[in-house]
């Protein structure tokens, strides 16, 4: 529903911006979520995904219907970050899931399609040199998949973040360097690829804007870097944080702002034309769209109640979101373009791959210790 209208003065004029508020979806009360909750990825059938499942940071599950586990890594170092699922050229539905801290994706497979369970996992694009995988984008036509990586500093500087591609084999190559990344996006049309970036000044954020490039996303290669919005200037929260990005069918852009409550959208101009409040959230750190016909934008966050536990709110709109609109039209599969199918990959009992729903224990934080907010971030989520 409408909720009000936001007044800004913007070079001289004041533009009015609708605000939309969400409602609460998963609550302290009944979330099976950490205060980690993130990485949010939406699958074919419009169920929502995030990590922190069970207070794990190395596991994800599903926020809609009956909550429940998706993946548990074997290894006690992983920090699961971010997930997309894909349809790939056989019709059979995949995932990607980063580890932040072991420097990989994972590749999940294999999935019954009456328990929705990836009964396969195995590694598919991993470099050392990766910063940490904090977020993940992709354009399915090629089976490609972009990586932000993000390392707090006290007093930021170029390579404090970093930009890679994973081809459809999973060879990983590095695009760019820049101050401290996060959010991540490719426009419906995968021409234009988008990118946060943020600047801390004495252990804060002092600036905080979204970059463009142009995207050839069959070569993995970008051009014409801008900023798409600089934060500063317009309403003045450059120390407010972006964390996820998602794009709709149209090509709007919603950001999330990780410390105001709310997500911001934008046109493919770069208009500001809404924004979208969450009231269980302050801290919004991820969202998806999905829901029958991928309508419904889940905002996903540390509780604003209990500040152990995972949220999630819900909006109910007419856009529909890009990532569900590209599962129903089926995609490219990563490694089939160089002759490796899906059924040619390593099985779950190989030492190079691992069981998505593993009964290994790694050791869970308790929520004593566990990040939040500006911690969250040195933690590279």
């Amino acid at each position: 529903m409408k909720f009000l209208l936001t007044f800004l003065v913007l070079s001289g004029f004041t533009l009015a911006v609708d605000t939309m508020q969400g409602k609460a979806f998963l609550t302290a009360e009944n979330s099976s979520f950490g205060n980690t909750i993130e990485g949010t990825g939406v699958d074919s059938a419009g169920d929502v995904y995030a990590v922190d499942f069970g207070n794990d940071i190395t596991s994800a599950g599903r926020i809609t219907g009956e909550q429940a586990l998706l993946y548990k890594s074997d290894n006690a170092s992983s920090l699961v970050s971010s997930m997309r699922f894909f349809v790939n050229s056989e019709g059979k539905e995949e995932a990607f899931i980063t580890d932040a801290m072991v420097h990989r994706v994972v590749r999940l497979y294999d999935r019954d399609s009456t328990t929705g369970q990836f009964a396969s996992s195995a590694d598919f694009c991993k470099d050392d040199a990766m910063l940490e995988p904090n977020d993940i984008a992709i354009a399915p036509t090629y089976g490609r998949i972009f990586l932000s990586g993000m390392k707090w500093s006290t007093e930021s500087v170029s390579g404090d973040g970093d930009l890679w591609t994973c081809d459809s084999s999973g060879t990983a190559k590095l695009l760019g360097t820049f101050y401290r990344t996060n959010g991540i996006e490719v426009s419906p049309d995968e021409k234009t690829l988008y990118l946060s970036e943020a600047i801390n000044k004495d252990d804060e954020p002092v600036s905080n804007v979204v970059l463009a490039f142009d995207l050839d996303a069959e070569a993995g290669t970008i051009s014409n870097k801008r900023v798409f919005v600089d934060f500063a200037q317009l309403d003045n929260t450059a120390t407010t944080d972006v964390d996820g990005m998602r794009t709709d069918t149209e090509g709007n852009l919603y950001i999330t702002r990780n410390g105001l409550g709310q997500v911001a959208v934008f046109s493919p101009s770069g208009e500001l034309t809404m924004y979208i409040t969450s009231p269980s959230i302050k801290d919004v750190a991820n969202l998806e769209f999905g829901g029958e016909g991928g309508k419904d934008l889940y905002m996903v966050g540390m509780c604003n109640s209990d500040e152990t536990k995972g949220c999630v709110d819900v909006y109910s709109g007419s856009a529909v979101g890009n990532a569900f609109s590209k599962l129903q039209a089926g995609g490219s599969v990563p490694g089939t373009d160089n002759g490796v199918a899906s059924s040619e990959l390593p099985s779950s009992e190989s030492p190079s791959s691992e069981s998505p729903s593993s009964t290994s224990s790694p050791p869970v934080s308790s929520a004593a210790t566990r990040p939040t907010c500006k911690a969250r971030a040195k933690q590279q989520r």
